[in-house]
């Protein structure tokens, strides 16, 4: 991943980002050379990360033990206007971008049918999206044969990382009025999406 220097994401972004966004896309190669992708649901814990998906799904099959493999988690993205930039007005020199934050996750790929295994990945994953609930539901509410048949339906994959790196792309080149021009610009957006960057980018503000 390209990264120029202004555009380093601060190390304690990252597991907030990952847990906020909870799905990466698991990239890997299959053995003709393809690659294969599919959006899960992920867990980061320590030096991996932990994934499932469907039986039916025929991407884990490509995927040999130690394979290869890029996870990439998303945050907040959305297209800058020039009509944004004040600067605009002052000179005229300003073009369209894309504002985005993503991180990169290279490593090693493993494939685990082991149902124990599978059990604790679910209820990781459970706890993860439930805690914070008044009531949260938990993987042993579900009737035992229940669960067993589920975890039939599912493979799990385990990544051990190997490196890391991200990038927060928030128009941290640009002068501080043309920053709050393009927050302002988001906020105004209908999309959710362009106001959740918004946020990031108040916040990065608010830092500098």
């Amino acid at each position: 991943m390209y990264v120029p220097r202004f555009n380093v994401m601060p190390e304690a972004e990252l597991r907030p980002l990952v847990e906020a966004v909870g799905s990466a896309e698991l990239i890997t190669v299959d053995t003709d050379g393809l690659p294969q992708a599919t959006r899960l649901p992920v867990i980061w814990s320590g030096d991996r990360l932990v994934f499932h998906l469907a039986f039916a799904n025929p991407h884990w099959r490509t995927i040999e033990p130690g394979s290869p493999a890029l996870a990439v988690v998303t945050g907040p993205q959305g297209y800058v206007s020039p009509n944004w930039y004040p600067t605009k007005a002052e000179h005229g020199r300003v073009v369209p971008t894309w504002n985005y934050s993503a991180i990169h996750f290279r490593g090693r790929a493993t494939v685990h049918r082991d149902p124990d295994w599978l059990r604790a990945a679910v209820t990781d994953l459970t706890v993860q999206h439930e805690e914070h609930r008044d009531d949260p539901w938990q993987v042993g509410d579900a009737p035992e044969s229940y669960v067993t048949q589920q975890l039939k339906a599912i493979v799990g994959v385990e990544v051990e990382i190997e490196s890391v790196e991200a990038k927060a792309k928030r128009s941290q080149n640009r002068s501080e009025a043309d920053r709050a021009g393009v927050v302002a610009g988001l906020e105004a957006e209908p999309d959710p999406t362009a106001r959740a960057l918004a946020a990031q980018m108040r916040e990065d503000l608010r830092r500098s």
